[in-house]
C-alpha cells in the first residue's frame, strides 16, 4: 500500500487545518453518530453521517474480492493493481493525475487485503465533484502504463527484499503459508519476489475487470453533504463500475499445523514470534464473548496477561500482543512478540501456559468487567474523525451487522456473562496454536504437532 498523494503546501495546510477542526467536531461524547443509509439514482447505496461544522467530506468504500482473487503463480497481481489505480486513469497519465489531485487538494489512496480491496478519499467540499470523478476514472479507466507498472513493481520488491531480513515479516508470511496451504490466504498478499516479476499489465486489466463491480460494493461518507449530493457524487464515482463481478470460488477453510513449531534461523539480535489458531467468525453468536475473553488474554491493552506475564512480570519481551482476525473464509486467533535469544524458550512456554490456563478456568469476574468498560469506551474514543467514521461504517456493513450497530454495541458487550465467557474461553483457545519463530533462539527446534 502506496501513502496518500502528497499535497502542495498550501492546499496541505488547508485541508489539515479542517481535518483537526473535523476531529474536534466528532469528539466523544459531544458529538452522537447519525447514520442515514443513501441510495443514488443509479441505485447504489452508501451509509452517510453528515458533519456541516466543516466544509469537508470523506469517503471510505471496500470491494470484495482482493488478493484471494490472485492467479496460484501470480501473486501480488490485487496489491499491484491497487497501488496503480492513481498512477494515471482515463486521458491523465501519472504526472498529470497527480497534478490534478494535488491542485485541489484531493487525497486518494488504495490498498489491498486479503480478501477486500479498499480506497479512501479526502476532499474539500468545492471540489467534491472533481474528486469523485477521479475517483470514478482511477476505477473504471486505470491505464497501467508501462512506466508506472514498473515504478510501482520495483518499489514493492525493495520492500520485499528488505522483509526478507526482518523477523517478524519471516514469522507472519510463514506462520500464514503453514496455517493455509494452497489456499489463497497462504500466499502473501504483496506477491513474492518470485511472482511480482510475472505480472503483466494485462494481468493487472483481467483483475479489475473482474473484481471492481457494484454488487461487491460498500460505501460510507462522512462530512459536510446531505443525501442528495451524495447520491450524486455516488453516480460520479461508482456509476461505470459493471453491474456484477466475476469472482472465484474461494472455499473455507480452518487454520492448520495446529501444534507445531516451526523455527527458522536468521542472525538476527532477537527472535520474532507469530503463534495463533482457529478463531470465531463475525457472524457467530459467541462472536463478542470471544473478543472479550481475547482482550482480556492479549488484546493490545497493558492490562491484558499475556502483557503481564511478559513483559511487566518477567521484562522477556517490549510487548506482546493478540488479536480476531475474520475473514470471508475463515476466523483466527493470532498474536506475535519478539524476544531475547536466550528467553525465547520461556516466552513461548508461558504464553502457551496462559492460554492453557484462561481456556481451563475462563477471566475471572474483576477481568470481565474491566475489558467490558475498555471495550465500551475505546470504541467510542475511536470515533474522532472523519475517516475512522467512514472506516468504521464500511466494515459494518462488510460484517453485515446492520446500520443500527453502533447503538446496540454497548448492550451486545454488557449482555456477556462470566458463564459465556468461560464457555467460549475454551471454545477459542482450547485447539493448540501453530508457532513460527525466526532468528537464533537458544535450545530451541521445530517439532511437529503434538
Amino acid at each position: 500500500m502506496k501513502p496518500a498523494v502528497f499535497l502542495r503546501g498550501g492546499n496541505r495546510c488547508v485541508l489539515a487545518a479542517l481535518l483537526a477542526a473535523a476531529a474536534l467536531a466528532f469528539a466523544p461524547p459531544a458529538r452522537a453518530v447519525t447514520i442515514e443509509r443513501v441510495v443514488s439514482p443509479a441505485g447504489i447505496e452508501a451509509w452517510l453521517v453528515r458533519n456541516p461544522t466543516v466544509p469537508l467530506i470523506a469517503l471510505e468504500f471496500a470491494l470484495r474480492g482482493s488478493a484471494d482473487q490472485d492467479p496460484v503463480d501470480k501473486a501480488g497481481v490485487a496489491n499491484l493493481a491497487a497501488d496503480l489505480l492513481d498512477e494515471g486513469a482515463g486521458p491523465f497519465d501519472a504526472m498529470a493525475f497527480h497534478d490534478r489531485l494535488e491542485r485541489k487538494a484531493i487525497e486518494l489512496s488504495f490498498s489491498a487485503g486479503r480478501d477486500s480491496l479498499r480506497g479512501t478519499l479526502r476532499t474539500l467540499k468545492e471540489n467534491s465533484e472533481q474528486a469523485f470523478d477521479y475517483l470514478g476514472l482511477s476505477l473504471s479507466e486505470p491505464r497501467f502504463d508501462s512506466e508506472a507498472v514498473e515504478r510501482i513493481r520495483a518499489q514493492i520488491m525493495s520492500r520485499l527484499r528488505r522483509e526478507t531480513v526482518s523477523p517478524r515479516d519471516v514469522a507472519s508470511r510463514n506462520w500464514w503459508a503453514t496455517a493455509f496451504p494452497d489456499h489463497p490466504y497462504g500466499r502473501p498478499v504483496e506477491g513474492t519476489l518470485e511472482s511480482l516479476p510475472r505480472i503483466s499489465a494485462d494481468d493487472l486489466r483481467s483483475y479489475t475487470r473482474r473484481v471492481l463491480a457494484r454488487d461487491q460494493l460498500k460505501v460510507a461518507i462522512v462530512g459536510d453533504i446531505d443525501a442528495q449530493a451524495a447520491g450524486a457524487l455516488l453516480d460520479r464515482a461508482f456509476g461505470k463500475l459493471p453491474a456484477k463481478a466475476e469472482l472465484q470460488m474461494v472455499s473455507p477453510v480452518v487454520a492448520q499445523g495446529l501444534g507445531r513449531r516451526i523455527v527458522i534461523q536468521l542472525d538476527v539480535p532477537q527472535a520474532a514470534v507469530s503463534f495463533g489458531g482457529p478463531g470465531i467468525s463475525r457472524s457467530d453468536p459467541d462472536f463478542m464473548a470471544a473478543y472479550i475473553v481475547n482482550h482480556i488474554l492479549g488484546g493490545g491493552s497493558f492490562s491484558s496477561r499475556l502483557y503481564r506475564e511478559v513483559r511487566e512480570k518477567r521484562g522477556l519481551a517490549y510487548g506482546i500482543s493478540d488479536s480476531l482476525v475474520w475473514l470471508n473464509y475463515t476466523a483466527l486467533m493470532i498474536g506475535s512478540t519478539a524476544t531475547r535469544a536466550d528467553a525465547t524458550g520461556k516466552t513461548i512456554e508461558i504464553i502457551e501456559h496462559e492460554i492453557r490456563r484462561l481456556a481451563e478456568e475462563g477471566p475471572t469476574e474483576e477481568e470481565l468487567a474491566k475489558a467490558k468498560t475498555y471495550l465500551k469506551a475505546s470504541f467510542v474514543l475511536g470515533l474522532d474523525t472523519s475517516n475512522r467514521i467512514a472506516s468504521q461504517l464500511v466494515q459494518m456493513q462488510l460484517d453485515s451487522l446492520g446500520i443500527d450497530y453502533i447503538d446496540r454495541r454497548s448492550g451486545l458487550i454488557d449482555a456477556v456473562t462470566l458463564a459465556d465467557a468461560k464457555r467460549v474461553a475454551k471454545r477459542l483457545l482450547d485447539n493448540g496454536l501453530l508457532v513460527t519463530v525466526v532468528g537464533r533462539p537458544t535450545g530451541l527446534s521445530s517439532k511437529e504437532s503434538d
